[in-house]
């Protein structure tokens, strides 16, 4: 079945390198198409106007539409990851030229706002112990990338090393 919806990304000109870079990051990714500009402008005739592009499964489509608009956190891509190892492997690949914000939120290089979210998190802050729930999300507020061993660690009352 086709995907009935499609997130489109505006970039300013780097559609098509923002495409190979999340391609080289994600697994089971590729470029699907690369429609570009004729002489019907509004663009140079030959340039990349859109890159249609599939993230492990998912399609996008990016769009070289000018430098009208640019990406903020009001918009974010949630990556739910297996355990820590693929935490570290997103991170550190997506803050490369970006940069670190707080609670397992990033910008990589082109402004896109990601959330790095190891599996076993939701459980923490939906414990049925209260106190559990609050020490695990009080520990997620002081932390860039999320650490989910001290996720737990703090869940459990123990102090941080």
């Amino acid at each position: 079945m086709q995907q009935r919806i499609t997130p489109n990304l505006w970039f300013d000109t780097e559609a098509e390198e923002a495409a190979n870079f999340y391609v080289s990051v994600f697994k089971n990714s590729r470029i699907v198409n690369v429609a570009r500009y004729t002489e019907a402008g509004p663009r140079e005739a030959g340039t990349v106007m859109t890159v249609e592009f599939e993230l492990d499964g998912q399609r996008f489509v990016g769009i070289n539409g000018g430098p009208q608009f640019t990406f903020d956190e009001a918009v974010s891509f949630q990556i739910n990851c297996e355990d820590q190892d693929e935490v570290d492997y997103y991170w550190e690949r997506l803050t490369d030229g970006g940069q670190e914000s707080q609670c397992g939120w990033l910008k990589d290089r082109y402004g896109l706002s990601w959330q790095v979210v190891p599996s076993g998190m939701e459980e923490l802050f939906t414990d049925p112990d209260p106190t559990r729930a609050e020490r695990a999300m009080k520990a997620m507020f002081g932390m860039r990338k999320l650490d989910v061993a001290a996720l737990r660690a703090a869940a459990d009352g123990v102090p941080a090393s």
